[in-house]
């Protein structure tokens, strides 16, 4: 945030409602956006939880999976800092691994339930995106 610039603590202010609007012009552009996510990991691959897994977070907004509407109710909300035309990083998948068998184990989830925004909001949310490698995630949690 803003698109295509990582780094900071911009996405981390989004989410805990600390934003200055004022400080950038993409800024004014989601300004009063409400929204927050289980966890974030950055491009470093650093883990930073900001809702406990068993409470509700605003990632999903209107969205539907395998029937089910408003999928904040009952889904685990992991965004990646990135772009959908720019690759994400080794530590990225690495940490998204870790923390995915852990709750695949934890909460005794399919592993085929594991989808993007794009798939519970298509034409609304584009996340994670063209550039994210499904297959190469798969296999590290295989």
């Amino acid at each position: 945030m803003p698109p295509g610039k990582f780094g900071g603590d911009s996405i981390e202010k989004l989410f805990t409602n600390q934003l200055d609007w004022e400080q950038h012009e993409y800024y004014k552009k989601i300004r009063g956006l409400k929204v927050s996510a289980h966890v974030l990991i950055p491009r470093n691959g650093k883990l930073i939880q900001f809702v406990d897994f068993d409470k509700r977070a605003w990632h999903a907004g209107e969205s539907c999976f395998q029937g089910q509407d408003n999928c904040n109710d009952f889904s685990i909300g992991i965004e990646l800092e990135g772009a959908d035309d720019i690759a994400f990083t080794d530590k990225q998948y690495f940490s998204l691994a870790a923390l995915s068998k852990l709750l695949l184990q934890q909460y005794a989830i399919p592993k085929e339930n594991i989808v993007g925004h794009s798939d519970i909001a298509p034409g609304r949310k584009t996340d994670p995106g063209p550039m994210f490698d499904w297959d190469k995630f798969r296999k590290k949690i295989t």
